[in-house]
């Protein structure tokens, strides 16, 4: 059975996340990026309530943060970081199939690439790696099969057969295999199947 939210429920769950530190898969992507001495721009793709986009923006990149709903990018556009920066990300309202963004050094989708429809995604995982430069990251999470939320026709999963096939044009950096049960920003229990990843795109030979 599908789930259902409001424009309520959603605002809630960015409020409630938006303040939480970056997710471990931006952190390790980031970091392999100033070993090499690289900071570029970075398209946030689901950007929710911009926990990981202001990191992005403290650490000096050029950011386009894109969600589906307006209520991420207002709560996003209220962070009180930003004025302390002096640093503002671009910003679009849109699903998957429809949002548009420029060659990036970095695309980050911290679980919500997941979101993604089935009929859609491979679609996707492909402008995703297109659009990277040679030696650009992929960071973020997919959902395994034993996911409790597998079979739910808005949430896309996969065996790990698939998520290997997935990732055969990237050089994988990160590759964490999670099974756990916890609750949820909204305050339900579930069970989780999630794949964690940094994914580089081979250079340019």
């Amino acid at each position: 059975m599908a789930r259902t939210s409001t424009a309520e429920d959603w605002r809630v769950y960015y409020q409630r996340t938006g303040e939480r530190p970056p997710r471990e898969t931006l952190l390790e992507a980031l970091d392999s990026f100033e070993a090499e001495a690289t900071i570029g721009r970075a398209v946030d793709l689901g950007c929710g309530g911009g926990r990981d986009s202001i990191e992005l923006l403290r650490r000096g990149w050029t950011v386009l943060a894109i969600d589906a709903q307006d209520s991420a990018i207002e709560t996003l556009l209220a962070r009180p970081e930003l004025n302390e920066f002096g640093a503002w990300p671009q910003t679009q309202v849109s699903r998957f199939e429809a949002a548009r963004w420029q060659v990036a050094e970095l695309v980050n989708s911290s679980f919500a690439l997941p979101l993604c429809l089935k009929v859609d995604f491979l679609a996707m995982w492909q402008r995703i790696f297109d659009s990277l430069r040679p030696g650009g990251r992929f960071a973020g999470q997919l959902y395994g099969v034993r996911d409790q939320w597998f079979g739910d026709p808005t949430n896309t999963h996969f065996t790990q057969t698939e998520v290997d096939d997935l990732l055969l044009p990237y050089e994988v950096e990160l590759f964490r295999e999670e099974e756990t049960d916890s609750v949820t920003p909204r305050g339900t229990t579930k069970h989780w199947h999630i794949y964690h990843i940094v994914a580089r795109k081979p250079a340019a030979t």
